[in-house]
């Protein structure tokens, strides 16, 4: 039974009505027009097992003691793989979904190949989102990190070959890094930030991953709300910026 039709059938929404963006929402019509998938959906079945890795955006303060605790509140975090996770659990609310969210704030790609084995390996997901790549380039403007967008890519190339040599069936989610022009974002970022934009982009096509275009997302956004509605900070995204980064990652890859 699909989300729609259940919250319909039980009165939560009338039927064509959407959770996470309103019927009437101006922002939920850009969704799809200018998004070219590079590979066909996952397929999400019974008892499938979906991970979110990233960093902080994924992160969203979520709980440590919780992690091994799938669809718990509180093992989601606070930020958009909770909000993507729950429209997942109403869509295929009789399928078992098993969803963990396991970002770290402030890591980068080779932060992640470190920690790999214990937060994706061991979990086995059928389903690996991934969120990378704002602080491979925000750290080298003051954090000392001398990275480059070169390093970034071979980093990010190494972790997939190494997750589908360990996990052959795993269906990929490569998600766009994104960031609005307001608060730590400034024309120092550019043109430089959208290379790390164009590496994510080729790593998704090289592997036939799913492909989240949430700059689109954003760029269309804030044509209805300034950039501080969205990510204050012009990089961790407000409750809308998260709301509109589930309903893009939705759009993607459930369809």
């Amino acid at each position: 039974m699909s989300r729609r039709a259940f919250l319909a059938t039980s009165g939560v929404v009338a039927a064509g009505g959407t959770t996470l963006l309103g019927a009437t929402s101006k922002v939920k019509p850009l969704f799809g027009a200018n998004r070219k998938p590079v590979s066909a959906r996952p397929k999400i079945g019974r008892d499938t097992v979906i991970l979110f890795q990233g960093d902080s955006i994924t992160d969203a303060g979520r709980s440590r003691e919780k992690a091994g605790v799938a669809n718990d509140q509180q093992q989601l975090g606070g930020g958009y793989a909770a909000m993507a996770a729950a429209g997942l659990l109403i869509d295929h609310v009789e399928q078992g979904l098993k969803v963990y969210n396991r970002g770290i704030s402030g890591h980068k790609v080779f932060q992640l190949a470190e920690r790999w084995d214990a937060d994706c390996i061991k979990l086995a997901p059928n389903i690996l989102s991934i969120l990378i790549g704002v602080n491979d380039y925000w750290h080298t403007l003051g954090g000392g990190y001398k990275g480059t967008v070169e390093v970034y890519e071979k980093d990010y190339r190494a972790l997939i070959d190494q997750t589908l040599e360990k996990l052959p069936g795993v269906a990929i989610v490569i998600c766009e890094p994104f960031v609005l022009r307001c608060g730590a974002v400034n024309d120092k970022w550019f043109p430089e930030f959208d290379k790390y934009r164009a590496a994510a982009r080729r790593v998704a096509e090289t592997y036939k991953a799913t492909f989240v275009p949430f700059q689109l997302a954003f760029d269309q956004a804030t044509k209805y709300a300034p950039a501080e509605h969205w990510a204050k900070d012009g990089v961790h995204p407000s409750p809308a910026g998260a709301a509109l980064m589930a309903h893009a990652w939705l759009g993607a890859v459930a369809g």
